[in-house]
């Protein structure tokens, strides 16, 4: 046989491609110059599908979570503010309601006092309410202030005036009581104002 011109396949070479399975041909032809075959590639798309559906399935179940976690929360908290209402209303009701009994004191003394002559009574019957709406605000915490002849406090009392004092170790001291300060739970109430020596 006659040499070719060295374009075309030897005889040999041309043998072994003819006796050589066409499957193993078909793959070889294939292979894409970079060395990874179609099979790699949609092995490795595979993998990133499945890693992409695993991914949507966590995202899934963490929006699911935070939904459902932000209705809780915002249930809890419109739940703790009416709680917070009901709890100052009936607070309130208790207090207002163990005053009454004041109240009902207070309007006997009145009707009675119109028929009475003698001013000792009136003083005793008045006297007598005043203690007792003093023993119910004691009830609830609240304790008047005492603050005539103690050092003057900014922290307890407001200071309406300052007078001259009549002795010299009554300066900076409380002199008069103008309104009664209050505290409630051992907090300031009320301010007391006071009148202070200088």
């Amino acid at each position: 046989m006659p040499q070719g011109t060295g374009t075309e396949p030897s005889e040999e070479v041309r043998e072994d491609l003819i006796n050589q399975p066409v499957s193993e041909v078909a793959g070889a032809a294939s292979e894409p110059v970079g060395g990874e075959g179609i099979g790699d590639l949609a092995a490795e798309t595979d993998r990133l599908r499945a890693e992409l559906d695993a991914q949507k399935a966590e995202h899934a179940t963490m929006h699911d979570k935070y939904v459902r976690l932000h209705a809780e929360f915002d249930n809890f908290r419109k739940r703790t503010a009416k709680e917070r209402m009901d709890l100052l209303m009936s607070a309130g009701a208790d207090t207002v309601k163990s005053i009454l009994p004041v109240m009902d004191d207070m309007e006997r003394a009145i009707a009675h006092n119109t028929q009475v002559t003698d001013v000792e009574a009136v003083k005793q019957g008045f006297n007598l309410i005043q203690q007792k709406f003093a023993s119910i605000l004691q009830a609830h915490g609240v304790k008047p202030m005492d603050s005539k002849g103690q050092p003057f406090n900014p922290d307890l009392q407001e200071a309406i005036s300052q007078v001259p004092a009549p002795a010299p170790d009554l300066r900076g001291k409380v002199l008069d009581v103008v309104e009664k300060g209050y505290t409630i739970n051992d907090k300031v109430l009320r301010y007391a104002k006071v009148v202070v020596g200088q």
